[in-house]
């Protein structure tokens, strides 16, 4: 007898333990009650132990046989979740995807992607909020969020790096005709900065050293915004300097509204990931969403 072959027997005794008897187990199987009584006992055999103690009024489990139960059920499930991880490659994605995004990055990177996702599968919905603090995703009902920054404590939570965001300082040029370009990096305090702000806490600059080593700088807080979009509209409209991100603010380099001050400290990076809970198996629709994402990232849509 092949070794695959045992897979019935083991079947038949887990569903067997699970509703308590062999005519059960026989229902649910749609086989003979004798079928199922005769794979148990084949087992049995071939592990020359007693799996259930047999009587005429009731049946249970011996102790080695509580023992497997256990080794089968883990079993079963680790090719259970194998059919679920090979079903979402192929099945459809369907039903409500929840998930949280940081707001501006969200936005202009992400929402795109979900909506064109949505277009070619008309049964995947969305439910998109944005935020910047870190969540319990399973408290707060979300599937999936993707983050920006070191993520402090992610022990219940599986990540996978989207990407790396690369910081730039700048200024507009009217900024810079009343205040004067920073030269060397103690210029700064002489200067209005513009800085992020969350979790109750103004966000340090990250900046890249000679020696290609990342510092953390606190510049003078002057103006402090919870959203890249208002830091960058702030200094479009001349406020101060700041440091953002190399995708939101290159096409404004490009054509002159803003000047990149401090360019040798530019390009620190920090990671952007996708999240979900622990020990959870992702759904088809997630599965899909997290794969789409990772393949754009190869082909640096987030850059």
């Amino acid at each position: 007898m092949r070794k695959t072959d045992h897979l019935g027997g083991i079947i038949a005794f887990v569903t067997t333990s699970q509703l308590g008897s062999f005519t059960a187990a026989a229902e649910r199987l749609g086989l003979t009650k004798s079928a199922v009584g005769k794979s148990v006992k084949r087992l049995e055999d071939r592990l020359e132990l007693n799996l259930f103690h047999r009587s005429s009024r009731r049946l249970s489990l011996t102790s080695d046989g509580e023992k497997f139960l256990k080794s089968c059920q883990t079993a079963l499930d680790i090719l259970e979740n194998a059919e679920v991880e090979l079903k979402s490659h192929t099945t459809k994605p369907s039903g409500r995807l929840r998930i949280d995004l940081p707001a501006a990055f969200g936005r202009k990177k992400i929402l795109p992607l979900l909506l064109e996702m949505s277009s070619s599968y008309p049964e995947l919905f969305l439910t998109v909020t944005f935020s910047e603090r870190f969540i319990d995703p399973i408290e707060e009902g979300i599937d999936l969020f993707i983050r920006i920054g070191e993520l402090v404590d992610s022990s219940g939570l599986v990540a996978r790096q989207l990407t790396t965001q690369k910081l730039i300082l700048c200024a507009s040029p009217q900024y810079i005709a009343l205040h004067g370009e920073p030269k060397k990096l103690e210029d700064i305090k002489n200067h209005k900065c513009i800085v992020g702000f969350n979790d109750n806490k103004p966000k340090v600059w990250l900046l890249k050293t000679e020696d290609f080593q990342t510092k953390r700088f606190v510049p003078p807080l002057i103006h402090e915004f919870g959203d890249g979009d208002a830091m960058l509209a702030s200094v479009l409209a001349g406020v101060g300097i700041s440091q953002l991100p190399k995708w939101l603010v290159s096409k404004y380099i490009a054509s002159g509204e803003l000047i990149e001050v401090l360019a040798k400290y530019s390009n620190a990076e920090i990671p952007i990931n996708v999240l979900w809970p622990k020990g959870q198996q992702l759904l088809p629709r997630c599965r899909y969403v997290v794969d789409q994402l990772l393949k754009a990232a190869e082909h640096s849509v987030f850059d």
